[in-house]
C-alpha cells in the first residue's frame, strides 16, 4: 500500500496539472476580482487593540480567499473530469469532494463574518458562539457523511513510530472535532500579517502533497498541489504590502482544508509538527488570556506573558518587520514539515 515515489504519468496529472490550474485561475482571477472588491468599497477595517501602524492597512480589501477557493476548486473539476475521461476515476473521488464542500462550508462561515464586517460595519463579525455552532455543525455533517460513505477510519498514525492507534468510535469522534475546530481557528488566528497564513499553508499543503504520494493517497495529492498553486498565486497579490486580505473566507477554508487532509490520512497528530506555527499563534493567545485574568483577580491588574498575542504580534512589539515574522514562521514550518516528513519516509 506504501509507497516511496509514484510513476511519471500519474505525478504530472494528479500534481502538476492541478497545482498549475490553481496557480493559474488564482492569478488570472486577482486581475479582475480585486479592483472589483475595490469598487464596491469592501475594505477591511483594522481593530484598534491591534499595532497601532496596522492602521494604515485600513481599506485594503478583504475576502480575497475567495480567489484561490475558486482556483483549488476549478483545479479539482477539471481533474476529475479528466480522469474520468480517462477511466480513472477512483472510489475516492466522492470522498474527495465532500472534504472539498465541507471546506468551502467553512469558507462560507468566513464569508458571512466578512460580510458583516464589512457591509454591515460590525467589526467583529459573527459572536464567538455562532462561529463555534456553525463549524461543530459542519464537522458533525462531516461525520455523518463519511460514516454513511463507509469511508470513517478510527486509525491515529503517531509521529516517529509506526504504530497506528485505532480509537474507539465513541472516542475517535470527539477527538476529530477538536482537531477540526481547533485547526481551523488557529489558522484564522495565524492571518494577522501580510502573507504570513498564505506562506504558510503553502508549505503545509506541500507536506500533504508528498505524504499523500507516499500513501499513494492520489487524491489528497491533487487537492494538496492544487492548493500549493493557489496559495503562490494568491501570495503575488497578498505579500507585504499586501493588496487584498484573505479574510475569515480564506482562512476558515484554509484551516478546514488543512484538517481535513489530516484527518484523511490518519495524520492528525502530525499536525502539531506541521502545523507548530498555528498551534504556537493559538497557545499564545490561550496563555496571554488566562494569565491576564488570572493576574487581575489576583493582583487587581491584568498582566501579560508577551506584548501582544497573537504570537506575530509580539514579535512585531519586538521591532521586528512583517518581512522577518514571515519568513521566520515559514522557515521554521519547512523545517518541521521536512523532519515530519521524514519521520513517515523512513518509518513507513
Amino acid at each position: 500500500m506504501k509507497i516511496t515515489m509514484m510513476d511519471l504519468e500519474v505525478i504530472a496529472k494528479g500534481a502538476l496539472l492541478p497545482f498549475l490550474i490553481g496557480l493559474a485561475v488564482t492569478l488570472i482571477s486577482g486581475t479582475v476580482f480585486i479592483p472589483w472588491l475595490h469598487k464596491l468599497k469592501f475594505g477591511q477595517e483594522i481593530r484598534e487593540e491591534g499595532p497601532k501602524w496596522h492602521q494604515k492597512k485600513s481599506g485594503t480589501p478583504t475576502m480575497g480567499g475567495i480567489m484561490f477557493i475558486v482556483g483549488i476548486g476549478i483545479a479539482a473539476i477539471v481533474c476529475t473530469v479528466m480522469f474520468a475521461v480517462g477511466g480513472n476515476l477512483t472510489a475516492n473521488t466522492g470522498k474527495l469532494a465532500l472534504l472539498f464542500i465541507i471546506a468551502l462550508g467553512f469558507g462560507i462561515i468566513g464569508f458571512t463574518d466578512d460580510y458583516i464586517k464589512v457591509v454591515k460595519k460590525r467589526n467583529l463579525g459573527l459572536t464567538a458562539i455562532q462561529k463555534f455552532l456553525l463549524q461543530l455543525l459542519l464537522t458533525i455533517v462531516y461525520i455523518a457523511a463519511l460514516t454513511a460513505m463507509g469511508g470513517l477510519n478510527t486509525a491515529v498514525k503517531i509521529p516517529f513510530t509506526s504504530i497506528e492507534w485505532v480509537m474507539p468510535v465513541w472516542l475517535y469522534i470527539p477527538f476529530v472535532m477538536f482537531v477540526m475546530i481547533g485547526v481551523v481557528n488557529a489558522v484564522n488566528l495565524t492571518d494577522g500579517l501580510d502573507g504570513l497564513a498564505s506562506s504558510v499553508t503553502v508549505i503545509v499543503s506541500l507536506f500533504f502533497a508528498f505524504a499523500a504520494a507516499f500513501f499513494e493517497e492520489h487524491g489528497i495529492f491533487g487537492l494538496a498541489a492544487a492548493s500549493a498553486g493557489a496559495l503562490i498565486g494568491f501570495l503575488v497579490y497578498n505579500k507585504y504590502p499586501a493588496r487584498v486580505f484573505m479574510g475569515d473566507t480564506g482562512s476558515l477554508f484554509l484551516g478546514a482544508l488543512v484538517a481535513l487532509m489530516a484527518i484523511d490520512m490518519g495524520l492528525h497528530i502530525y499536525l502539531i509538527i506541521v502545523g507548530f506555527v498555528y498551534f504556537a499563534e493559538t497557545l499564545s493567545v490561550i496563555l496571554q488570556t488566562s494569565y491576564f485574568k488570572y493576574t487581575k483577580k489576583k493582583y487587581g491588574e491584568g498582566r501579560r506573558i508577551f506584548k501582544m498575542s497573537p504570537l506575530h504580534h509580539h514579535f512585531e512589539m519586538c521591532s521586528w518587520s512583517e518581512k522577518k515574522i514571515v519568513g521566520v514562521f515559514s522557515l521554521t514550518t519547512l523545517i518541521l514539515c521536512a523532519v515530519a516528513y521524514a519521520a513517515i519516509f523512513m518509518l513507513g
